[in-house]
């Protein structure tokens, strides 16, 4: 069920109010419903199928070479404040028959980036989606984010990153699997 826009706007009213701010003011008259736009959005998708995601672009390959999509733009909330994390996703399969529409990686990442979110979570819930989905021999995800929980606020470290993996299947099983993966979304996209 979508969130209630008018109870978000509402809400938002009462934090700027709360904040020492004018809700009235020029500048913020339509923020309140800006925001409760926004909000529902970046938390779409509590709200999304991954059966609809992926839409039946599941297809027949038979090969079990790596495939791999890597620098998948992935923007999300941090559950602890509410502050974007943003950076890139890395996703790696050895497939046992089937095989992804390209697309659906990206839409499977945006699926789960779409929630209030950790980032180990999400490449948990990621690399977890298309083990179950395809039946792969393994997944490798790795996520490389900035917080502005930890830029803007406490610390306030300008140039940290974090980097999660989640390893599944032969990825973990395999070191050579795992360096394989790990030199791949490491080397540098040809131009």
């Amino acid at each position: 069920m979508p969130p209630n826009l008018e109870r978000l706007a509402s809400l938002t009213r009462e934090l700027l109010t709360e904040l020492g701010e004018d809700p009235t003011r020029e500048g913020l008259l339509k923020t309140p419903d800006r925001v409760a736009k926004s909000l529902a959005f970046l938390t779409s998708g509590n709200r999304t199928d991954l059966k609809a995601v992926i839409n039946d672009a599941i297809f027949t390959q038979q090969t079990n070479s790596m495939v791999i999509v890597k620098n998948i733009e992935v923007y999300s909330l941090c559950e602890h404040h509410l502050l974007p994390f943003f950076g890139r996703c890395h996703i790696g399969y050895i497939p046992t028959g089937k095989v992804f529409g390209v697309s659906k990686l990206a839409r499977i990442v945006d699926m789960y980036a779409r929630r209030l979110q950790l980032q180990e979570r999400l490449g948990e819930q990621i690399s977890q989606a298309v083990m179950d989905n395809i039946g792969a021999t393994g997944v490798g995800v790795m996520i490389e984010a900035r917080h502005l929980c930890m830029m803007m606020r406490g610390v306030e470290k300008q140039n940290s990153v974090m980097v999660t993996s989640s390893l599944l299947g032969a990825f973990r099983e395999s070191q050579a699997t795992r360096d394989e993966f790990v030199s791949l979304v490491t080397r540098p996209v040809a131009a």
